[in-house]
């Protein structure tokens, strides 16, 4: 279980309103990763928080830097720390 890690990622650029998050749940669930994304009213930015294998969280990241069709991804700003085991599930927070 040691490659077992957190991810704290904000993505910035056109994120919102072109479909991100739906896009980050749908790969986040494929990837069998737990925690959230959720729009970050006050910036435009989308904040990813997941755990899961060091692996597969690494894919997401790829895909987060593609993002949907409308998409226009800047940056992405990730931290990484110990897994906590704190989520059960991937949701989409409003």
């Amino acid at each position: 279980m040691s490659d077992l890690v957190h991810l704290h990622a904000v993505i910035h650029g056109r994120v919102q309103g072109v479909y991100y998050r739906a896009f980050t749940a749908r790969v986040a669930k494929s990837l069998s990763l737990k925690g959230y994304v959720k729009n970050m009213a006050r910036s435009g930015d989308v904040e990813v928080d997941a755990e899961g294998e060091r692996a597969k969280l690494e894919e997401i990241l790829d895909q987060l830097k593609a993002g949907p069709p409308d998409a226009m991804v800047e940056t992405i700003d990730t931290r990484w720390s110990e897994y906590t085991g704190q989520y059960t599930n991937f949701d989409v927070r409003y």
